[in-house]
């Protein structure tokens, strides 16, 4: 899995970028009426319930702009939120507030959103031993962000990208010439190279799993749009040889039911690409 020290360089480079895009050669509006020696404060105001998310994310956010502005935090990621509440008080240089303003906020009320439904999945699977996984159908760029939010709710991180985990899905089967070739080559590929990364393989079908089942060293079956019958065969059929993992248009009707299958994980593409943005505003005090 992804390392901290390169998740912590992914946060930075999207700050760096964002910043770039957003102000470039210069925040106009705020240069051309407020002196540059204005100092002021504003609170992050809480417009809509959830969880909260993106707290530590400001806090880098801000330092990055302005080491010298000054950040009073109220309540700390994760935090059960309500209208009316107040996140955090900024304060200092009236124009450093302002260039990291939309920043914060946008990603802010992404995080939010995504930590707020994830956190809803959680409960649904309370009691199951089930976890939930997101996955990498999220906005380009901004991985980091999304898939820390899934965390703040209570969810679990799959993959982080192409380079920190092997899955082998049905077009890396089929190209490979089928499920055992794959495996097969992964683990010579593996070998050569020296990585220490786990195998993941999908399975489209129980015969499929029966012949995952027959070479050694998977970590994880994903078990792909079973209905509930052959997703609890396919638990029976692999009992402790490795973990196991369901996905495929799995939402908040059925997922419960689905961890009564007795599945390890469930991964839902949905925790980051169908969400509403929870709605938080900068507001001078």
């Amino acid at each position: 899995m992804i390392t901290k020290a390169q998740f912590d360089k992914e946060v930075d480079l999207i700050i760096a970028n964002a910043i770039r895009e957003d102000v470039g050669d210069g925040d106009h509006s705020s240069l051309a009426c407020i002196p540059d020696t204005t100092t002021g404060k504003a609170k992050l105001l809480v417009k809509d319930k959830g969880i909260l998310a993106g707290i530590d994310f400001a806090k880098k956010v801000f330092n990055y702009v302005d080491p010298t502005l000054d950040i009073e935090i109220l309540l700390e990621d994760g935090t059960k939120v309500v209208y009316g509440d107040v996140a955090f008080y900024i304060s200092g240089n009236s124009q450093s507030i302002l260039k990291a303003e939309r920043l914060v906020l946008n990603a802010m009320q992404r995080m939010s959103a995504i930590a707020t439904k994830t956190n809803h999945f959680v409960q649904l699977l309370e009691g199951t031993g089930t976890k939930i996984l997101d996955t990498r159908k999220t906005t380009p760029g901004i991985r980091a962000l999304e898939k820390w939010a899934v965390k703040i709710g209570g969810g679990e991180n799959h993959r982080f990208a192409l380079y920190d985990m092997i899955m082998l899905k049905d077009n890396h089967i089929d190209f490979a010439g089928g499920i055992t070739k794959a495996i097969e080559k992964t683990k010579k590929y593996l070998t050569d190279t020296q990585k220490d990364l786990k195998i993941i393989v999908e399975a489209r079908n129980l015969e499929e799993i029966r012949e995952i089942l027959q070479t050694s060293g998977v970590y994880r079956i994903l078990i792909d749009n079973f209905d509930y019958k052959d997703t609890r065969k396919a638990v029976e059929l692999i009992g402790n040889s490795c973990l196991t993992e369901s996905s495929g248009g799995i939402n908040e009707e059925t997922i419960r039911a689905y961890a009564e299958c007795g599945v390890n994980y469930i991964s839902s593409g949905a925790l980051t690409h169908s969400i509403y943005n929870l709605d938080l505003s900068l507001k001078a005090v």
